[in-house]
């Protein structure tokens, strides 16, 4: 009967496959599009090595990868940083309670009739406002949430429209100040104060608000749109990096492949 052993498969079993995969899954989300995905994936090979020589007997393959193993959790403390800042303040901002919980916030558990932000009436509003030279900042909440900002601004709950936004950013609104943070299709706060970033060297045509959009990118998921009252251009940032498009239909696209 012993030989069956291996097969035996309970319910803890089941939870325990169950939540590795979530845990999979957010790491995944995390460093998707960067390029500690690289690393990630590196770290997996190295590990399936680690675990083969041991199941083969290698002793000393093994041994050598078991120093690393060993002194592994370092360094990945390090290489890892930024990741692990979203993954722990992701958790820590968690709302178990009403509209922001924990499952709610899985994209593979969300219902069918959750509203997809309109992100072709963002593009044609910060077109529209680029042409004009009028600034804007609009700032696309993901997995991490962000009430904690909202308590520098204006609590808003305003469905996304090109008129909506437009209004928002005119240079004579008492809310163009500052940055509004959108969730589902929804304006949730206006005139939000971002932490600006001044540790990294930006081109110099770029001002405060490319550097409140690098922050706050660098510092959680989200993905921030920049419209420049000087020029004019839009920017696109994400973790906290400027993402380079030809034109709005393919920043369009972007976007909406990474709000999915």
């Amino acid at each position: 009967m012993d030989k069956f052993k291996f097969w035996d498969f309970g319910i803890v079993d089941f939870i325990d496959v169950f939540l590795v995969a979530i845990l999979l899954y957010y790491v995944y989300k995390l460093v998707k599009g960067t390029v500690a995905i690289n690393i990630f994936i590196g770290i997996i090979i190295i590990y399936s090595v680690w675990k083969l020589t041991d199941f083969l007997h290698m002793q000393m393959l093994h041994n050598i990868f078991d120093g690393f193993m060993k002194v592994g959790i370092i360094a990945l403390i390090v290489v890892f940083q930024p990741e692990i800042r979203k993954f722990l303040l992701m958790v820590g901002s968690t709302n178990l309670s009403g509209r922001g919980k924990f499952f709610g916030k899985m994209k593979f558990l969300k219902s069918a009739v959750e509203t997809e932000t309109d992100v072709m009436a963002i593009i044609s509003a910060c077109k529209k406002m680029g042409a004009s030279q009028t600034g804007a900042l609009i700032v696309l909440e993901r997995n991490n949430n962000l009430d904690f900002l909202i308590s520098t601004g204006d609590t808003m709950n305003i469905a996304v429209t090109q008129p909506i936004i437009e209004s928002i950013f005119f240079k004579n609104s008492p809310l163009h100040d500052g940055a509004i943070i959108i969730e589902n299709n929804i304006v949730k706060a206006t005139r939000v104060i971002l932490p600006i970033n001044n540790e990294k060297n930006i081109p110099l045509r770029f001002g405060l608000r490319h550097r409140a959009a690098v922050g706050i990118t660098e510092k959680t998921d989200a993905l921030a749109i920049v419209v420049s009252e000087e020029t004019g251009q839009i920017s696109f940032i994400k973790n906290g990096e400027f993402v380079m498009f030809k034109d709005a239909s393919e920043l369009s696209e972007m976007i909406k492949t990474d709000l999915a």
